[in-house]
């Protein structure tokens, strides 16, 4: 959950470039480069913002996710009863070129009888749609993951000017990603004047340097990665 303030990074902005009384540059204009930033991390790092939600199914294969969706990232479990409150059984992933070869048809064979769906079926080049199989019968849903755009922070003052009380999207892990985006882009408006535009290539550079050594931190605590051979088996069901 998000907790930092955007007047915090932005503050700390003004500090380096020396505009605390936000004459040079409104606070709106330095929200709109926030904003700007949250969605370029969302872009390099979709697992940024992601969402967690059950998805009601349509009739047929195609599929498609929630408007505000970037890319699907996972299918994990069908979703049945009343309000598509109750958990049912797992969709697992599967190449469409395996079903496409050993069932031609998987595209207007029938829903299964419990309108549950076993497989889903993603192709990275069109990332806000999915397929499913057998096809979705329109009665029950799944449980999906996928990114999706952050929402713009809003000045609540007058002329979008910060009140000390927006906080920003995304989780506060990513702020000084942010506050090197806003320096990048002041920098970059100012480049007329001797050394912004080294400092703008600096600050993006940082901006980018900090999102690469998060992928690594992840992936060195992710717990599939850390798992022993003991804890990839499937436990005895008895």
């Amino acid at each position: 959950m998000a907790t930092v303030l955007a007047s915090n990074i932005i503050g700390r902005a003004r500090t380096i470039f020396q505009d605390d009384t936000a004459v040079r540059w409104p606070d709106a204009e330095c929200l709109g480069w926030l904003n700007d930033g949250q969605r370029e991390i969302v872009i390099l790092r979709p697992e940024a913002n992601v969402v967690n939600a059950t998805m009601a199914l349509v009739a047929g294969t195609k599929q498609t996710i929630p408007a505000i969706g970037v890319q699907l990232i996972d299918v994990v479990r069908n979703m049945t009863g009343v309000g598509n409150a109750t958990a049912g059984g797992v969709v697992r992933l599967v190449d469409r070129e395996v079903l496409d070869s050993t069932i031609p048809t998987w595209h207007s064979d029938p829903a299964a009888a419990n309108g549950e769906v076993q497989h889903y079926i993603f192709d990275g080049r069109d990332p806000k749609t999915f397929y499913v199989y057998p096809q979705a019968s329109g009665t029950n849903g799944v449980e999906i993951i996928y990114s999706a755009s952050p929402t713009d922070v809003v000045g609540a003052g007058v002329g979008g000017v910060l009140n000390g009380t927006e906080v920003i999207t995304l989780d506060g892990i990513y702020a000084n990603a942010l506050l090197d985006y806003i320096l990048y882009r002041v920098y970059s408006k100012d480049a007329d004047y001797s050394g912004n535009a080294s400092r703008a290539v600096s600050h993006y550079t940082a901006f980018n340097a900090s999102l690469g050594l998060k992928i690594k931190s992840d992936t060195m605590i992710n717990p599939n990665n850390n798992a022993g051979p003991s804890k990839r088996t499937v436990p005895d069901a008895r």
